[in-house]
C-alpha cells in the first residue's frame, strides 16, 4: 500500500484545523506551554508486553477517527496484535527461520490489518482472560517460537500448523471475534473498520538516512520490520517539517525511535539530549543540549547508538520558558509522570532519535 505515496499530496494536502489537547498539568520547572495539540483518546498501558506498536498506532487511528468526525472510540490492540503473530509466524516459517519473530513490529503493521482484517473495539476483544488485568506475553512468545523452531526441523510441513497458531493465541488472548454489537450496531471487523472511515492507503511512513537516497522508498533495516514496510527518504529538516505541518493543521503522528539514552525520563515526563547528561538538574530545569545533523544521525543509526526501541503517538508542539521547542508525546506505559503518562520531547532529541515516523 505505500508504493502508492505521492509526496506532493502528502505535504499539500492537509487541511483541516487543530481540535485541540488538554490532558495535563503544564505548571513545571521548565514551564511547558502548549503550542499546537490533536485530541488523544486516554493513556493506556501495554504492561508486559512488547507491543508498543499496537498502542501507539491504535491511538493514533483513534485521533483520526476522532479528527473525521466518527467520535470517540477505544479499539482493540490485541486484536492486531494476534494477527500479527499468525502473519509473522507464517514469514518466519516459509523464510525458514532466517527472519524475526518477537513481540515487535512497527506502525506500517496495524494500518495492514485494519485495510485486510478490520478493526474491534477493546470493549469486545481486549485480549485479557477472564481474571486478568494485566498483559503479559512472555509465555506466549515462548510457547510459539519453540513451536515454530520445532516444526522447522522437519522436512515436510502439513496445513495442521495454522491451526495449532491459532490454539496457543486462542489459550493466551481468547478467541477473535468474527461478529460483535457495538453501540447498538452488529458489525464484522471489516465493516466496523469501513464505518470509521478510515483509508489506509493515505497513510505514509517517512524516516531519513543518507546510505539509501532521498525522495524514494526503501525498506528500512531494522529487525521489527519483518514485514519489508516501505518508508520514504527525506533530508532530515524535512522529516521536521512534515511533522510540524501535520499537527499544525490537526494530524497527529505515530512515533518511532531510541529511548535509551540518559536524558529520556517516561518518569519525568521529559526526553531531551543534554551536553551533560549527568547534570544533577537535568530534569528539572532545561540546559544546553547536543547539536544534530544529518552525518551525526547517520553515525549514531549505523554504530547503533539510535535503535528502534519504542513507538509513541506525537500529539502536539511546546515550548519550555526558555524558548525551545518540543514534541508532545503520549506513552503507553500507563498515566505515570506529573503529565499522566504524556512527555515533552526535545526537538534535538527528536532531531537525532527519531527512527521514522507514520502519518497521514
Amino acid at each position: 500500500m505505500q508504493n502508492s505515496v505521492k509526496f506532493l499530496l502528502l505535504t499539500c494536502s492537509l487541511l483541516w484545523g487543530n481540535t485541540g489537547w488538554s490532558q495535563v498539568d503544564l505548571k513545571d520547572t521548565y514551564g511547558f506551554e502548549v503550542q499546537t495539540s490533536v485530541d488523544c483518546t486516554p493513556v493506556k498501558s501495554q504492561d508486559r508486553t512488547g507491543t508498543c506498536w499496537s498502542y501507539a498506532t491504535s491511538s493514533f487511528l483513534e485521533s483520526e477517527v476522532i479528527r473525521l468526525g466518527k467520535g470517540q472510540h477505544d479499539f482493540s490492540e490485541m486484536y492486531t496484535v494476534r494477527n500479527i503473530y499468525k502473519d509473522k509466524a507464517l514469514n518466519y516459517l516459509l523464510r525458514q527461520g532466517k527472519a524475526n519473530f518477537s513481540q515487535g513490529s512497527l506502525a506500517h503493521d496495524p494500518i495492514f490489518i485494519a485495510q485486510q482484517l478490520g478493526i474491534v473495539p477493546e470493549s469486545v476483544y481486549s485480549g485479557l482472560l477472564e481474571g486478568a488485568q494485566k498483559h503479559d506475553h512472555g509465555e506466549m512468545e515462548a510457547v510459539l517460537r519453540g513451536m515454530l523452531d520445532g516444526l522447522l526441523k522437519r522436512k515436510q510441513l502439513s496445513a495442521n500448523w495454522k491451526t495449532a497458531v491459532e490454539g496457543v493465541l486462542d489459550a493466551y488472548l481468547g478467541s477473535a471475534p468474527e461478529t460483535f454489537v457495538y453501540q447498538g450496531q452488529t458489525y464484522t471487523p471489516q465493516s466496523f473498520a469501513a464505518s470509521l472511515g478510515i483509508v489506509p492507503d493515505d497513510y505514509v511512513q517517512i524516516t531519513s538516512f543518507t546510505h539509501r537516497p532521498f525522495y524514494r522508498p526503501f525498506v528500512l533495516e531494522i529487525p521489527d520490520n519483518y514485514s519489508n514496510g516501505l518508508f520514504y527518504n527525506v533530508p532530515l529538516a524535512e522529516i521536521e517539517m512534515i511533522v510540524d505541518h501535520a499537527l499544525e493543521k490537526g494530524y497527529s503522528v505515530s512515533w518511532d525511535g531510541d529511548v535509551s539514552e540518559k536524558g529520556f525520563s517516561a518518569r519525568n515526563g521529559i526526553a531531551v539530549l543534554p551536553l551533560d547528561a549527568e547534570r544533577d538538574d537535568l530534569f528539572r530545569q532545561p540546559g544546553p543540549e547536543r547539536a544534530v545533523t544529518q552525518s551525526s544521525r547517520q553515525l549514531d543509526f549505523e554504530s547503533y547508538a539510535t535503535t528502534d526501541d519504542h513507538l509513541m503517538h506525537l500529539a502536539g508542539v511546546a515550548q519550555d520558558k526558555t524558548g525551545t521547542k518540543y514534541y508532545l508525546i503520549k506513552n503507553s506505559w500507563g498515566e505515570i509522570s506529573d503529565y499522566k503518562g504524556y512527555l515533552y520531547m526535545s526537538q534535538a532529541y527528536f532531531q537525532s532519535k527519531t527512527v521514522s515516523v507514520l502519518l497521514h
